[in-house]
């Protein structure tokens, strides 16, 4: 049985049962961490833990962010695991994709219970661990569309707005503590989900818009993620850090002037 370190920094990655989190949560376990995933969907979580074939530094925990009670409960159970929370990530999220007048009453609290709620959650239950061993750093994965609007995203792209201010607050009250509160907003993502909802078309068109002219791996946002969890980051707070090959620097972008 290989050794395991008991003193070992833990993070904490929400929606890591696949796609960035699961990548995210790679990150840790290659750079020394133990880490507890959290998930809604229970198979793929189990099946992920099981990929990971890491007992002692990975538990997957089940959990809906967006219950306060269970949110709870799931911390509870990483801190009887582990002892510690040196990092949250706080990368569970849904998202619609309909016109505003489309969009129904439900459909809007769905995302932004689970984006905007599930983060609150989240950090104020991880902050109360990390306070006992003198602080942490939380990530929140915002999005592109948190940054500028775009068609289609009025529930998505509010909820991901909401999570920047909401990251500002954070990191304001909780330096204080010890805890830098930092967002990361990814542009598009070449994920399972993306290559599902993503025409050609669209793909063709964010090709067009990208200045790096391709779409982001999960492994690239994994390591803007590490980056502000680790020591190397320990004087930054409160930023938003796009990671999106150009995508909001561009502003209009006429295809006919960049040809």
């Amino acid at each position: 049985m290989p050794f395991i370190d008991a003193s070992a920094p833990v993070a904490v990655i929400t929606g890591g049962a696949r796609g960035i989190g699961l990548a995210v949560g790679r990150w840790f376990l290659a750079h020394g961490h133990r880490i507890a995933l959290l998930d809604i969907d229970n198979d793929t979580l189990a099946q992920t833990a099981t990929l990971l074939d890491e007992p002692g530094r990975v538990i997957a925990v089940h959990c809906d962010v967006s219950s306060p009670q269970q949110v709870q409960d799931a911390v509870n159970k990483v801190e009887a695991a582990f002892g510690r929370i040196d990092a949250l990530v706080n990368n569970a999220g849904v998202a619609i994709f309909k016109p505003i007048g489309e969009t129904t009453y439900a459909q809007w609290r769905h995302v932004l219970s689970t984006n905007l709620d599930g983060t609150f959650l989240c950090t104020q239950a991880c902050a109360s661990v990390m306070r006992k061993t003198g602080g942490g750093s939380v990530v929140n994965i915002a999005s592109i569309s948190g940054l500028r609007a775009s068609t289609l995203r009025v529930a998505y792209g509010t909820s991901k707005a909401a999570i920047i201010h909401l990251t500002r607050q954070q990191a304001v009250e909780l330096g204080n503590v010890g805890i830098r509160v930092n967002a990361i907003a990814p542009g598009p993502v070449d994920t399972e989900m993306a290559k599902l909802v993503h025409s050609v078309a669209i793909r063709s068109d964010y090709y067009d818009a990208i200045p790096l002219n391709r779409y982001g791996t999960a492994e690239e946002i994994a390591s803007a993620v590490g980056f502000l969890c680790s020591p190397a980051a320990s004087y930054v707070n409160g930023q938003v850090l796009a990671v999106d090959g150009g995508f909001e620097a561009t502003g209009v972008g006429l295809p006919t002037l960049r040809k």
